[in-house]
C-alpha cells in the first residue's frame, strides 16, 4: 500500500476497511474478491471516474496485495487518487475480461476460491459467463455485499465528509426555495439550486436536483422540463449534495400565494413525524419499526395523501444513477435490520396526492448516534411561502453580478456595433486614423 497524504481520508482509514474486509474474506472461506461495484471501490482505495461504465475491478487477495484492473485511460486515476501499487490496464482495443482472467492467474490465483460481486450493476452477465467459462481451474463465489457491511455504518471521518456534503444541500435548497416564484421556469429554478451547491464546495451529485412544480409534482422522479410556476402553484424539490462523492438529501416544499389548509396540514404532519423520529428512534430499533412510525403518521391524514414510498434509506458513497444506498438498508415494513451507530439514511415521510393533484415533501438526512439519531442540517423545514406576483422584484434583488466573461462579451459587441455603424455612416469605408 502507498502511503500518501492526499486522499479524502487518512491511510490508517484505507487500511481498517481492507483489514476489515479481509477478515471477512477469511470468515467466508475464500481467497480473494473481484469488487467491481464503483462505490465499493472508492470505500475501498478513494479511487473514482465517471468511465466506470468500462469495465474496472479492485482484486483484493486474502494475503497479496491487492491490484485493479481499468481501461487504459482510466490508469491515471489508480496512479493520482489512490494507494494502489500494481494495476494491469487493458486498451481499448483489449478485452477487460481476458486481462482480468490472466491477472488472476499471474498472481496465482486462478486456481483459489474466488468471490465476485453477482449482483453488480457493472458486471453483466455476459462478463460473468466469460469468467465461468475460462476460469475453469477455480472455484467462483458470489460475494455480493460483503464490502456493504462496512459501508453501512460511517466511521467518524465519514461523518465529517457529510458534513461537507450538508453544506452544498442546503445552499442548493436555500437557493432554489428562493427561485420557486410564479413566472419563473423550472430550469431557472434548477440553475439557482445547481450554482449555489457547487458554489458552496459541491461536487457532480449522482443525481441533479429533482425540480417540479403544480401537478407535475406527481410525476415520480420527474424533474425540470421548463414549464413556468404558475400563479398559486407549489413547486417541490429534493436535492442531493456531493462531496467526494459522498451525498446528503433534502426535500422542501414552496408555496405561492396563500397556504390552503390541506397544505398547512401536510406540513404540520410530515413536521411531526420528523419530530417523532428525533424523539424516539435510536440504534437496536428494527428498520420496520422506524417505517411503521413515520407510515402511521403520515397515513392518518385528511387530504387524501400517502406515502406511497419506502420511508428512507441509507445513503453515503454514490455514483450516477443513484444517490442512495437502499440496496444496502431502507426502511421498509417487514426488514428486520437493526439500526446501529454510525448508520446514516434520508427518511423521507412525504405526502403524494395532497388534494389528489399535489405532491410535496420535508425530509432529512440523519445520522444514528449511540443514543439517538441527529440531523446533518439546520435549515428551517416549513413551507416557504411566497406572496403573488413576486417574480419581477425577486429577480431584481437575486440577480448574479456578471462574470468578466460575460462583461467583456457585452464589451466586445458594442466595440464592434459601434465599428459597423461608423463604417455605414463612411459610405462602406473604415474611417481613416487620426
Amino acid at each position: 500500500m502507498i502511503t500518501r497524504t492526499d486522499m479524502t481520508f487518512p491511510p490508517e482509514e484505507y487500511q481498517q476497511r481492507l483489514d476489515a474486509l479481509r477478515k471477512r474474506i477469511e470468515e467466508r472461506r475464500m481467497d480473494a474478491v473481484v469488487i467491481t461495484d464503483p462505490e465499493n471501490i472508492m470505500y475501498l482505495t478513494d479511487y473514482q471516474t465517471t468511465g466506470y461504465s468500462f469495465f474496472q475491478a479492485l482484486i483484493v487477495p486474502l494475503e497479496q496485495e491487492p491490484f485493479m484492473i481499468t481501461r487504459k485511460l482510466e490508469e491515471s486515476n489508480v496512479i493520482e487518487r489512490t494507494w494502489v501499487e500494481h494495476t494491469r490496464p487493458y486498451p481499448d482495443t483489449g478485452d477487460a475480461i481476458q486481462m482480468l482472467v490472466e491477472t488472476l492467474r499471474e498472481f496465482n490465483l486462478a486456481n483459489k476460491r474466488i468471490g465476485y460481486e453477482r449482483n453488480s450493476y457493472f458486471f453483466p452477465a455476459y462478463q460473468q459467463d466469460f469468467i465461468h467459462t475460462t476460469l475453469v481451474e477455480g472455484k467462483l463465489l458470489d460475494c455480493f455485499g460483503i464490502v456493504e457491511e462496512g459501508r453501512i455504518c460511517k466511521s467518524p471521518a465519514e461523518i465529517e465528509v457529510m458534513r461537507r456534503a450538508a453544506i452544498a444541500t442546503e445552499a442548493g435548497m436555500k437557493a432554489g426555495l428562493a427561485a420557486s416564484v410564479e413566472g419563473v421556469s423550472e430550469n431557472e429554478i434548477a440553475a439557482e439550486i445547481s450554482a449555489a451547491m457547487f458554489r458552496a464546495g459541491g461536487e457532480a451529485p449522482a443525481v441533479m436536483p429533482y425540480v417540479t412544480s403544480g401537478p407535475r409534482s406527481m410525476i415520480g422522479h420527474a424533474t425540470w422540463e421548463g414549464r413556468i410556476v404558475q400563479p398559486g402553484e407549489h413547486v417541490f424539490l429534493e436535492v442531493g449534495g456531493c462531496y467526494r462523492r459522498y451525498h446528503t438529501a433534502m426535500m422542501r416544499t414552496a408555496v405561492n400565494g396563500p397556504l390552503t389548509d390541506s397544505m398547512y396540514k401536510a406540513q404540520e404532519l410530515m413536521k411531526t413525524a420528523l419530530d417523532t423520529l428525533h424523539s424516539y428512534v435510536q440504534p437496536g430499533m428494527t428498520v420496520s419499526d422506524v417505517d411503521n412510525l413515520v407510515r402511521n403518521i403520515i397515513s392518518h391524514n385528511d387530504v387524501g395523501a400517502r406515502l406511497v414510498t419506502r420511508s428512507g434509506y441509507s445513503i453515503g458513497i454514490a455514483f450516477p444513477p443513484s444517490w442512495d444506498e437502499g440496496y444496502i438498508t431502507s426502511l421498509k415494513q417487514g426488514d428486520s435490520a437493526v439500526l446501529k451507530e454510525g448508520m446514516t439514511l434520508h427518511i423521507i415521510p412525504w405526502m403524494w396526492g395532497v388534494d389528489g393533484n399535489k405532491t410535496c415533501g420535508i425530509s432529512d438526512t440523519i445520522y444514528v448516534t449511540d443514543t439517538g439519531i441527529k440531523s446533518f442540517f439546520a435549515l428551517d423545514r416549513d413551507f416557504v411561502v411566497h406572496p403573488s406576483n413576486t417574480v419581477q422584484s425577486l429577480k431584481a434583488s437575486t440577480a448574479s453580478p456578471e462574470s468578466a466573461f460575460v462583461q467583456a462579451e457585452k464589451k466586445a459587441t458594442r466595440r464592434q456595433k459601434s465599428k459597423r455603424e461608423n463604417v455605414a455612416k463612411n459610405g462602406g469605408h473604415p474611417p481613416s486614423s487620426a
